[in-house]
């Protein structure tokens, strides 16, 4: 059997020499952790500041332009092993390798792992292992200079290395440019033979599924051997000739429970078992995994309205409740299962069914795919290349062919994984971000896209579909991001014009649309030392990285709310601001359900305290966005939307059963005085929508600054609200209200009644307690109704602070200055 020896052990790390390295760090040796990186093992030692904290980042540019070096002594005692292997899983990134003085290998891709036989090289007893990285600056910038510049998003040389590309900074992250062993590194032991890799492309065929087993052997000795797989009572086995390196099982089982995305089915998920064995029928190596019986499709078929991307699971059409995802914290070591589980379970609590894991970041853990599985999130994974143009030449085309092979054969076993993508935005950018002037003929990734990688997927994983790029429109002879082929991304919303724009788009997926709000106060209590905090103070001018990313907010602001008079009133709109504008688009998206097949949302979370486009903050706190997500995307779903002529009101249905139920619409005062009133009766079939319209009498109020309507249809919907005019040309009265406070075993329930309206009534208990949390956003009540929010917190929270501003806050407190 294969036998591994973990190398975790008395690791230290050193900086080269340079004068960019602080006195107090040059010529020093630091406590290394194992996986880990150079920021956190000298942020452990206490030598550098939190680079989360007000600019600290600034402080710490050194670290990507300094060579380091990781060394440790092991003891290994000699067995009768014919191979032993020093295995590295993902070293980030340009690294040498020397075992006693003898190099044993060299790397430059930080998404791949390396694997290199150094059995002559061990010594029985005490054995020295070094690490040195070279500056993923002066690579990048050497192949820079080396095959000529190529435009991208950034100044900073992300497309010429392959490395997580925010490490350099983005328009939500900081530029820290990290190096280190940040995977596991062992010594595997072996004899005859070990499973190289095993690749198991999962089917249905009718009721029935099928597992083709690939498997790749090494060997080291040319000898018959047999290989046997199982799964759900299957079992097979062939025998491999000597000098044969490969071999393919297959296994049928019959009626198999399937794998479903969530909210249409159970997760079923099947061990797989597959062993190697010696001819004396030695086991000599096994591969454990768990697999989900679930067929995959994505409809391209043009139609009337132009070239749908319409994704089905087991013949199911799913519409996409989506969010994208980023890396969940600058130094994926500090990313543990727990972590990932509380994020996942965000996402489920917001009715959100797909993640899609984004091309600038990182191929995610065993672990982000396995719990993806497990809560039935589909994944749709995108190569790792974004916004730049990356070049064709060696060393690159090397690399990414190896990595994405590696990649696509090690995320094969996961059902969640359900689309690859080639890019994000690279064919868009070559199209529309005047990039083609400066290449000058120069390649920019589109052979990568459209030749190297649907190659590898159609070889490796023909079970699951590769679209070329987000956004693409299915063909080069249609311009990449058209809203009415393949997939869009939507951002003259947040760049240049109000978030009402997206009701002028009926896309057929739109895989990319966000605006922006800072992170939850206690967030950036915790992350800033501003006195006074302010939207334009220095720290949160730092931590604001869009371009023009204030005056984008204070735009959106002005053309819809009250002016903000001071850091709480803008704090508290900005994030309802962007609450609504995802609302309303997500909303508009869903209401054009026979067009649109999905939509996904720029972005469920962010990697460090940050002004951004997510709904749960770099601490893990919800954002007011997160609670109109969960609205947004309920399965069942009641919007009035305009449409030609007038409103209409639009009941959305993504339950498995038909929806039936009265609903009523009443158009009202905001004292509460019914003007008009109809009910209307639903019936939505399941997977559908159904839209319809308004009568005159409802539509055209009297007084538009006085009057709302309220569509509701019982228990089996939330209700809606549509506005006749904006919040800051409404008449508002001056908010009023009662509140009581009732203590519970580990929280507090807040009871309001409305004596007014209350518009997006929300209490910020985090401003209380930083780990307090609320169940309950957004709730806009007419006088006479209550709303009560259920305030979790390890400790009681002061009763009067509670229920007054700025922890309880409206729209309709705003003008009480």
């Amino acid at each position: 059997m294969v036998s591994r020896q973990a190398l975790y052990d008395g690791w230290t790390l050193r900086a080269a020499p340079g004068a960019q390295v602080p006195a107090g760090i040059a010529g020093r040796a630091v406590p290394a952790t194992v996986p880990g990186c150079v920021h956190t093992d000298l942020l452990d030692a206490g030598l550098i500041e939190d680079p989360y904290l007000d600019d600290n980042e600034l402080a710490l540019a050194w670290i990507g332009r300094t060579d380091w070096s990781y060394q440790t002594t092991f003891v290994h005692r000699p067995g009768d092993d014919e191979r032993v292997d020093l295995v590295c899983a993902g070293l980030d990134t340009v690294a040498t390798l020397t075992l006693n003085g003898v190099e044993v290998g060299r790397t430059e891709n930080m998404h791949r792992g390396y694997r290199f036989d150094v059995r002559s090289l061990l010594r029985d007893g005490d054995n020295d292992l070094v690490v040195a990285f070279d500056s993923a600056y002066r690579y990048a910038e050497t192949q820079q200079e080396r095959l000529g510049d190529r435009p991208n998003a950034y100044p900073e040389p992300f497309h010429f290395i392959r490395k997580m590309a925010c490490n350099f900074g983005w328009d939500w992250g900081p530029t820290l440019v990290t190096a280190g062993i940040w995977q596991e590194i062992g010594l595997h032991s072996w004899s005859t033979a070990r499973l190289a890799t095993v690749r198991p492309l999962v089917t249905m065929d009718g009721r029935d599924g099928r597992v083709e087993v690939h498997v790749e052997i090494e060997r080291a000795s040319d000898v018959p051997l047999t290989v046997r797989a199982a799964v759900a009572g299957s079992r097979t086995e062939v025998i491999v000739p000597a000098g044969q390196r490969t071999a393919v099982l297959t296994l049928t089982v019959r009626e198999p429970t399937l794998w479903w995305p969530r909210g249409y089915g159970e997760q079923a998920r099947h061990p797989i078992d597959v062993t190697v064995h010696a001819p004396d029928d030695d086991t000599l190596d096994v591969w454990s995994h768990r697999v989900g019986f679930r067929k995959v499709r994505l409809d391209t078929t043009p139609d009337e309205h132009g070239t749908p991307f319409a994704l089905s699971v087991n013949d199911v059409p799913v519409f996409v409740r989506g969010v994208n995802w980023i890396p969940d914290d600058v130094f994926p070591t500090r990313i543990t299962r727990d972590r990932l589980a509380e994020r996942f379970d965000q996402a489920v609590e917001a009715n959100i069914n797909l993640l899609r894991v984004w091309g600038g970041g990182r191929y995610e853990s065993a672990d982000f795919y396995d719990l993806a599985d497990e809560r039935g999130l589909l994944v749709q994974q995108d190569f790792l290349f974004a916004c730049a143009a990356y070049p064709e030449e060696e060393p690159f085309a090397t690399e990414v062919a190896a990595e994405a092979a590696e990649q696509v054969t090690r995320l094969a076993p996961y059902p969640s994984l359900v689309l690859w993508t080639g890019n994000n935005e690279n064919i868009w950018g070559w199209h529309d971000w005047d990039w083609q002037e400066p290449l000058a003929g120069r390649t920019w990734g589109r052979g990568y896209y459209l030749d190297v990688l649907p190659r590898i997927v159609g070889e490796l994983d023909p079970t699951r579909p590769y679209w070329p790029g987000s956004p693409w429109s299915g063909t080069e002879a249609i311009h990449p991001n058209d809203p009415a082929h393949g997939t869009t991304h939507i951002w003259d919303v947040w760049n240049t014009d109000d978030y009402t724009r997206y009701r002028e788009y009926v896309p057929r997926f739109v895989a990319e649309f966000g605006y922006q709000a800072p992170p939850a106060y206690a967030t950036v209590r915790r992350a800033l030392s501003d006195e006074p905090l302010a939207h334009d103070s220095p720290g949160m001018a730092h931590h604001q990285k869009a371009a023009d990313g204030d005056a984008k907010l204070r735009r959106g602001l002005d053309a819809h709310l009250p002016a903000p008079a001071d850091f709480d009133d803008w704090h508290y709109l900005t994030q309802l601001n962007q609450a609504r504008a995802i609302q309303l688009g997500v909303e508009h998206f869903r209401s054009h359900r026979d067009v649109c097949a999905g939509t996904i949302v720029w972005q469920l979370n962010d990697c460090w305290p940050v002004t951004s486009w997510s709904a749960v903050d770099g601490d893990g706190r919800r954002k007011p966005l997160w609670y109109s997500l969960r609205h947004a995307y309920a399965d069942r779903l009641l919007t009035v939307q305009p449409r030609a002529g007038g409103l209409a009101l639009v009941a959305v249905n993504d339950g498995g059963t038909p929806w039936r139920a009265s609903a009523s619409v009443t158009r009202v005062t905001l004292a509460g005085e019914p003007r008009a009133k109809t009910t209307m009766e639903l019936a939505v079939p399941a997977y559908s929508v159904v839209t319809l319209a308004l009568p005159t009498e409802l539509v055209r109020p009297e007084e538009a600054r006085r009057e709302l309507l309220v569509a509701e249809a019982g228990q089996s919907a939330e209700r809606a609200l549509w506005f006749f005019a904006e919040d800051r040309d409404m008449d508002w009265p001056a908010a009023a209200w009662d509140a009581t406070v009732e203590p519970f075993d580990g929280g507090q329930r807040v009871r309001v009644t409305a004596r007014t309206v209350l518009r997006d009534l929300t209490l910020f208990a985090d401003r209380l307690d930083a780990f307090a949390t609320v169940d309950e956003s957004l709730v806009t009540l007419l006088p006479g109704e209550s709303a009560t929010f259920t305030v979790r917190a390890d400790r009681p929270l002061d009763e009067v602070v509670l229920v007054a501003r700025p922890v309880l806050r409206c729209v309709n407190d705003i003008e009480l200055r």
